[in-house]
């Protein structure tokens, strides 16, 4: 069956640019009066806002502006008001930036790092005990009778990395499952799995499952573990390049140094994802460093991208 996807995405996007309209204009040396910065809300919006009003006021002091972040419950929607330069700059996810610099414009500053090292992390196929799978070779022999549940269409732990690796053992989504699926978010994907819901789900378990038992939402035993990838590079803070350069380089000092200047701002939003954030910063991201996952998505036919 065709993967079908259950967002809102097109009400999103506009209710995303709606909110940025008029405001993210840049005077004549390229410099924006109020950065304007595009955050995926995550499974808790409210949450992940609180967690980054330190990361603000330490940006709007360090930048002497106002600094306003724009939350939205998808990746896409991030995309898309980058392109319509609603908003100076973004954090992603790997993929959603891939598929973000496929149009010319955007430069990765910062992604977060471990031992002064981009902090990685992998995606994960999971079931529960209530159906009996336990390795991919069940999953292969069942798959016309179970569902799929992926994330965010954007995400790559939730999506193109486990999509990338079901096909490579044949099993195409848009036609080896019962049902496949998008949740719209990690946590979505995941209890669906948990309720019984559906038969699979796809996301990562560090950033995912283990902060949903963290936040007491599940427990170790409510899941198998089917597969786990290899390792992947962590979200990406972009800006767009039509920004002054220098203003590029300072908000890019910013984020490098928060850890060390400010760790509470630094910390307040990390700690979200990672327990002990100690050994942790941001660091300097390459665009090459991406192209690993790019030739991936080049590799599935209906994920090509420069469409």
């Amino acid at each position: 069956m065709k993967v079908r996807a259950i967002t809102g995405l097109a009400f999103l996007i506009s209710v995303m640019i709606g909110g940025c309209q008029n405001h993210a204009d840049l005077d004549p040396n390229g410099v924006p009066e109020k950065l304007l910065v595009g955050m995926y809300g995550g499974d808790n919006p409210g949450q992940t806002k609180e967690a980054l009003a330190p990361m603000r006021a330490y940006l709007e002091k360090k930048l002497g502006m106002k600094v306003e972040f724009f939350f939205t419950t998808d990746y896409t929607t991030e995309i898309e008001a980058l392109r319509a330069k609603k908003i100076h700059m973004a954090i992603l996810g790997p993929f959603a930036y891939i598929l973000a610099a496929q149009k010319p414009g955007l430069e990765p500053i910062a992604t977060l790092g471990l031992d002064g090292k981009p902090a990685l992390y992998r995606s994960a196929i999971f079931t529960t005990p209530k159906t009996g799978l336990k390795t991919m070779d069940d999953v292969k022999a069942r798959s016309k009778s179970l569902t799929l549940c992926f994330a965010d269409p954007a995400s790559t732990s939730g999506h193109l990395i486990p999509r990338a690796y079901l096909t490579s053992i044949g099993l195409n989504p848009q036609n080896a499952f019962k049902e496949a699926v998008f949740a719209g978010s990690h946590a979505a994907s995941i209890l669906s799995v948990k309720s019984g819901k559906m038969d699979i789900g796809c996301s990562t378990i560090d950033l995912g499952i283990n902060k949903l038992i963290r936040e007491g939402l599940a427990k170790r035993s409510d899941f198998v573990i089917l597969w786990t990838s290899p390792p992947i590079i962590n979200d990406v803070t972009t800006i767009r390049v039509d920004l002054n350069k220098d203003f590029i380089k300072k908000v890019q000092d910013a984020f490098l140094q928060m850890a060390t200047d400010n760790y509470q701002a630094f910390n307040a939003y990390v700690k979200l994802y990672y327990p002990d954030t100690h050994r942790m910063s941001y660091v300097t991201v390459q665009d090459s460093q991406f192209n690993s996952l790019r030739k991936i998505a080049g590799n599935l036919d209906d994920l090509k991208l420069n469409k």
